[in-house]
């Protein structure tokens, strides 16, 4: 779970902002508030953050997928580290962007955080957080490293640095070089943390189209109850050849599936979605099709690109949501623009339907960012679950939690106050002059 993560100099956050997502001593819906006892902490299984056009929201996802692709893929040699710093100040652009991170791992808190130019990185630290104290198990800083006294006899690590590029990360090449002392944080970036995008596509979607995976039925329950008006999802099986996909993709895709593999493609023509798969030394294709019940009771198949937008998206989404279900589920998704496409009604069932799953032991997490005010509801969401994101006159954003707004009650309306603007967070529109009279022009007329 993430206890918290801080942003510095990173595209419009200039100065530090924090997410924190230790609960506050607010006793609303207490129960499905998760309890790490070992170090007396509450953390919070959601967090909804709002904020006017441009305020920052996708900036905060977009900083965790740079530290999720930084921590997993790394850099190639010689490559530039893609960090985006704060460009609309001289000093921002010349400073370093620092990321720092607390996550429950376990029933371990780690520290991790490192800071970075384009052209290296500069500090990286490794802390593991007992209930006491703090043990340093590493720190990198300008070409240097001091381990933990325990690993500091440890020849290879000392050899495992040295090979350790400018332009990546020690964390990564550690467990590229089967290091475990640091996996579990590696495995966090990579396996844990889930993001999706507004453009994110249904990922593995083979287990929703077999009748016999256990997630078959549950998937096609769910499509049914959110009146998407699909039966059933399913996979029309295709020659390989017949692909409509690039020959070069197809020489790649021969190469590399190797028997019993599976990997799915996204973004094809017409936006369709295959899996491809090699079984006996052969390789073989399915496409994602949905059905529909026709007036006597049949089922008709539909391609893909011929559900709405917003039935693509509850497909898309859907996955995520029945692994939030999920009890032994330790992942943590974070969805941009969950609202995208979708009711209200819709999105406000998908997130009661998590949240009443969550109890003092869950140890899943939930993040999205959203304009949609409805779901502003303290009967949903506490005060310190929902986030607000905001841009100065200078163009910095920043980052501050309803918790802090001491005199907000429990029943209070406060998507009211926040659409009033009393709570920050929108947009700041200024008209000058009328509208039809200052852009709009009749026919056979200029405007002056």
């Amino acid at each position: 779970m993430i206890v918290s993560f801080s942003i510095e100099n990173w595209m419009s956050y200039y100065e530090r902002s924090t997410l924190s997502m230790v609960a506050s001593r607010e006793r609303q819906h207490n129960k499905r508030v998760p309890r790490v006892s070992k170090y007396e902490m509450r953390l919070l299984p959601i967090a909804s953050i709002y904020g006017g056009n441009a305020s920052g929201k996708t900036n905060l996802f977009m900083a965790l997928s740079f530290a999720k692709k930084f921590v997993v893929k790394g850099t190639n040699p010689d490559s530039l580290i893609p960090v985006e710093p704060f460009l609309l100040d001289d000093q921002g652009n010349m400073q370093p962007s620092r990321f720092t991170f607390e996550l429950l791992i376990g029933e371990k808190v780690y520290s991790f955080s490192f800071t970075v130019t384009r052209k290296e990185v500069l500090e990286e630290k490794l802390v593991l957080i007992t209930s006491s104290s703090e043990k340093v198990l590493y720190d990198r800083n300008k070409g240097e490293i001091d381990f933990e006294p325990s690993l500091k006899s440890n020849l290879f690590l000392h050899f495992a640095f040295q090979g350790t590029r400018e332009n990546q990360l020690f964390l990564t090449n550690s467990v590229s070089q089967n290091v475990d002392d640091f996996r579990p944080v590696y495995n966090w970036f990579k396996d844990t943390l889930q993001l999706i995008a507004p453009d994110s596509r249904f990922g593995p979607f083979e287990q929703f189209i077999d009748e016999e995976q256990p997630l078959f039925n549950c998937m096609n329950e769910k499509l049914m109850q959110l009146d998407t008006g699909i039966v059933r999802l399913g996979g029309e099986v295709l020659s390989f050849d017949d692909l409509p996909l690039s020959e070069s993709l197809k020489t790649k895709l021969r190469e590399e599936i190797k028997e019993g593999m599976t990997v799915t493609i996204h973004g094809a023509p017409m936006k369709q979605r295959f899996i491809v798969a090699r079984k006996d030394n052969r390789l073989i294709a399915k496409k994602l099709i949905t059905y529909h019940s026709n007036t006597e009771g049949k089922n008709i198949k539909f391609d893909i690109q011929n559900e709405s937008d917003g039935s693509q998206r509850v497909i898309d989404l859907l996955p995520a949501f029945l692994d939030l279900l999920n009890a032994d589920t330790k992942r943590v998704y974070v969805i941009d623009e969950i609202d995208r496409s979708l009711h209200t009604h819709l999105i406000k069932h998908l997130l009661e339907t998590y949240l009443g799953s969550c109890s003092n032991e869950s140890r899943s997490q939930l993040l999205f960012t959203t304009h949609d005010a409805l779901l502003m509801d303290q009967q949903l969401l506490r005060r310190d679950e929902i986030w607000v994101t905001e841009r100065d006159y200078f163009e910095k954003s920043t980052l501050f939690s309803f918790s802090e707004y001491k005199d907000i009650r429990f029943d209070k309306d406060i998507r009211k106050s926040y659409l009033q603007g009393r709570l920050g967070g929108v947009p700041n529109i200024t008209l000058t002059g009328n509208l039809d009279n200052a852009c709009i022009a009749k026919d056979g007329e200029e405007n002056d």
